[in-house]
């Protein structure tokens, strides 16, 4: 295993990853490092958990360390969909170049442009950016990128599903044609396959844990539970106080909001992060979450691609995602860096579709949890339509494993892995909603 030493790091750098914790690169950060401090152009392919932001963050710091141009324009330039992520990798950037003298930006929209049109009037060497914002104040022109040396298309295939990809093609259309490019995608679908090989010159490939794999210390389970009794499992679950940081997916922003208002009124303390949150909201949930502050977090896709947190251990897939390798990226928010961590599925009668494509893309079964309070086993739920008439996904296709009293208390779990999948005590009493 290379160490960052092998990789001819300087100095500056060396020092700053070493504080970072770093003392072996990840293998997309071996990869790549060597080929960009080369001058080539890259095409990554790679999923979220992997090292990415470091594989380009660390070689462009050195590449525009060691050229010192004299010119005081915009050197570098990072695109990336969302806010959150562009608020992290700016952090990367903070963290790994905070020896090298080179400054660093970020721009984003839903917030005021005044601070940033400050900055950028000040000169910055590199500037990470989400595409609405960045268009905006090129077209009131406050940013040229006439001078650009390095360019980095980030998360290009959650762009294509954000609808952004117009956007950036104007973007590249403004880029000085000699540049180096590195562009970066989890998946590579057909628009972003031919939109990579329109921007990048004879590009090397590095390509890391295809999206059909799952990071292999993620202990993944599925319980079959009706809709309405979903956020009573997800109740059940949390008592575990061995679960001390959750993130929780939704498909929708209102699923999400619905989410926390359950958990909030069983004294959870939770909050929801999507896109119809101010970004003041947004932050500071991730970072209260981050911090520990926060101990759940509801999150829809979208908003949850810049999550990174470190030692998060459990995520709950409270719907599943209608897009099998939406799944992945999911699960891949636990587990980062070698850690272990556990992702937790519900799926009701109506997403059974849903799990099949995730098992068939990610070539495995998941295991069921075949013993908790609100189990819904499938053979029932087809025996209940027949009998009644029933519609899809209706509550009659269930077997209530809970106790027969109206105490309102809950069984533990039996049989299993207590550390996995354990439950309070019995006896404990369930807070009601």
């Amino acid at each position: 295993m290379l160490s960052f030493e092998q990789l001819n790091l300087i100095e500056p750098i060396l020092e700053a990853v070493k504080a970072e914790g770093y003392t072996n690169p990840t293998p997309i950060q071996e990869q790549s490092i060597p080929v960009l401090l080369d001058g080539k152009d890259l095409l990554g392919c790679a999923q979220t958990g992997t090292g990415k932001t470091a594989a380009f963050a660390i070689p462009i710091l050195q590449l525009l360390y060691n050229k010192k141009s004299s010119h005081n324009g915009i050197k570098s330039l990072i695109l990336t969909p969302t806010r959150e992520l562009a608020i992290q990798i700016d952090e990367s950037f903070g963290a790994y170049g905070k020896k090298t003298g080179l400054s660093h930006s970020v721009i984003f929209g839903g917030v005021s442009q005044v601070p940033q049109v400050s900055m950028l009037r000040r000169g910055v060497d590199i500037l990470i950016a989400t595409p609405g914002r960045l268009l905006d104040l090129m077209q009131q022109g406050y940013i040229k990128l006439n001078q650009l040396e390095i360019f980095v298309l980030d998360e290009a295939d959650r762009m294509l599903d954000m609808g952004f990809i117009h956007d950036v093609k104007k973007v590249i259309a403004k880029l000085p044609a000699k540049r180096q490019t590195l562009f970066f995608s989890a998946t590579m679908p057909p628009e972003i396959g031919q939109l990579a090989n329109s921007i990048l010159n004879n590009p090397v490939k590095v390509e890391i844990t295809p999206v059909s794999s799952t990071a292999e210390k993620i202990e993944q389970s599925v319980y079959y539970v009706d809709k309405s009794n979903k956020k009573l499992l997800l109740a059940h679950l949390l008592q575990d106080a061995g679960i001390k940081t959750a993130l929780v997916f939704t498909r929708t922003k209102h699923g999400a909001d619905k989410v926390v208002k359950d958990l909030l009124k069983l004294g959870e303390k939770a909050a929801a992060i999507h896109g119809n949150k101010s970004q003041n909201a947004r932050q500071k949930a991730l970072t209260d979450f981050k911090t520990g502050a926060l101990r759940i977090l509801v999150a829809t896709d979208i908003a949850a691609r810049g999550i990174d947190v470190d030692q998060l251990s459990h995520v709950f897939n409270y719907e599943l995602p209608n897009i099998a390798e939406t799944y992945v990226h999911r699960i891949g928010r636990t587990g980062r860096a070698g850690a272990s961590g556990i992702a937790i599925s519900f799926c009701d009668g109506e997403e059974k579709a849903y799990l099949k494509d995730i098992q068939k893309l990610i070539a495995q079964s998941i295991p069921e949890v075949k013993e908790h309070p609100w189990v819904l086993t499938f053979a029932e739920e087809k025996a209940s339509k027949q009998n009644s008439g029933s519609v899809k996904g209706g509550g009659g296709g269930f077997r209530d494993r809970r106790n027969g009293n109206n105490s309102g208390e809950r069984r533990s779990f039996r049989g299993g892995d207590p550390r996995r999948h354990s439950t309070a005590p019995a006896g404990r009493s369930r807070r009601e909603s």
